[in-house]
């Protein structure tokens, strides 16, 4: 197992009525912001909700927060908290809103352009307002994490960027608030979580059997509850799980001590930028590409992912690789997700072109050993057509 320093000081507030408790946590003479994204959140109540938790608060609300957000849009959002004194963010929804919180929460303090700390992954960020989530789209496992991603379209960028100042104070995950989700969405979510946790296993051993077995524990869930919650989207305890699932794909426990492998996360946000697919989409058509492309430099775990994950112990280490590759392919198309690009409409599908914008963007070599350049990913993007 490799050296590792783990922590998380995210306080998670679980089950129904989660709201409620988790605002205790707010400061009575706090100046809230609530962000949220699509109308849904009033629809549904969430908004609300929150709101009647929150009592006499001081609160503003800044809605419409897109998926993949967006600089432009969240520039009024700081300038909002900043002309009203905001000193605490609570975001609803998925990671997009959530990742919106902390964005806004590091600009506000922030003395230059926010998009330098976006840029810099990070390292400039000194301080943060605090930020709550209130959870309705279950897969980031942003609620939980010191990382947000923001995309900028006029300079054609999406990236990532971290810092332990935008942890959440707190997380509430109703399970209940999940049941509007439409078929699109839980089928991304599931996907996104089981692609996080991927990403955290699927690279080569380091003796970190804690990992590994937590992380087939939730890759096996995810396998089973997953259709689950589209053939039955009121199914409390289905829902629980998935919920609970995302929370724990990206909180940092699995990925302490083991290689992790960001490969298909990072490749597919130029797929995002250029052909404006969803996040998840974009993770169902790489994978698969990625696992069968890079089949020698994670057989071990491919052979170890076939045995645990799904019950392949015989037949030739070939065989049962291509076996597990195909597998997945076909888990993720059951979750409603095409693991083509023509399967979303793109029928002029640019391999150079993601190559191009993956080189000007200073982001190869990718992968867990760095062995992703410019014809690895050729090979892999030429698969995903």
């Amino acid at each position: 197992m490799l050296n590792f320093s783990y922590f998380n000081p995210t306080r998670i507030f679980f089950g129904e009525h989660a709201i409620e408790r988790a605002v205790a946590l707010v400061p009575e003479e706090a100046r809230v912001m609530i962000l949220y994204g699509r109308s849904s959140a009033v629809k549904y109540g969430v908004v609300s909700e929150l709101r009647s938790a929150l009592k006499k608060r001081w609160m503003v609300v800044f809605g419409g927060v897109e998926p993949n957000p967006e600089y432009d849009q969240l520039m009024p959002g700081i300038d909002l908290a900043v002309r009203e004194g905001v000193d605490f963010i609570i975001g609803i929804g998925g990671g997009s809103v959530i990742d919106a919180a902390k964005f806004i929460a590091a600009a506000v303090g922030y003395s230059q352009d926010p998009w330098t700390f976006v840029m810099d992954r990070g390292a400039t960020i000194r301080g943060a307002l605090p930020v709550g989530a209130v959870v309705t789209m279950p897969a980031s496992g942003s609620e939980a994490n010191n990382r947000a991603v923001i995309s900028r379209r006029s300079v054609g960028i999406k990236r990532a960027f971290m810092n332990d100042h935008l942890f959440p104070l707190f997380a509430a995950l109703d399970p209940t608030k999940t049941f509007s989700l439409p078929p699109r969405y839980i089928g991304n979510g599931v996907v996104d979580t089981y692609v996080h946790v991927l990403e955290q296993y699927l690279t080569y051993p380091v003796g970190g059997e804690v990992q590994d077995r937590l992380a087939e524990g939730l890759l096996l869930l995810l396998l089973n509850q997953g259709p689950k919650a589209l053939e039955d989207p009121y199914n409390y305890t289905v829902r629980a799980n998935l919920m609970w699932s995302a929370t724990l794909g990206l909180n940092g426990l699995i990925g302490a001590g083991v290689p992790q492998d960001w490969a298909a996360h990072r490749a597919g946000y130029e797929l995002t930028m250029l052909y404006g697919l969803d996040h998840a989409q974009t993770l169902a058509v790489l994978v698969p590409a990625m696992m069968d492309v890079r089949r020698e430099v994670k057989r071990e775990k491919l052979l170890q992912y076939g045995e645990r994950v799904w019950g392949m112990k015989e037949g030739a280490p070939d065989e049962r690789i291509e076996k597990a590759i195909s597998l997945t392919r076909n888990f993720f198309e059951k979750m409603g997700l095409s693991t083509r690009m023509s399967g979303y409409g793109v029928h002029d599908f640019d391999v150079d072109l993601v190559v191009q914008k993956l080189e000007e963007h200073a982001v190869l070599p990718l992968g867990e050993k760095l062995d992703i350049d410019a014809e690895v990913m050729r090979s892999i993007l030429r698969r995903c057509r």
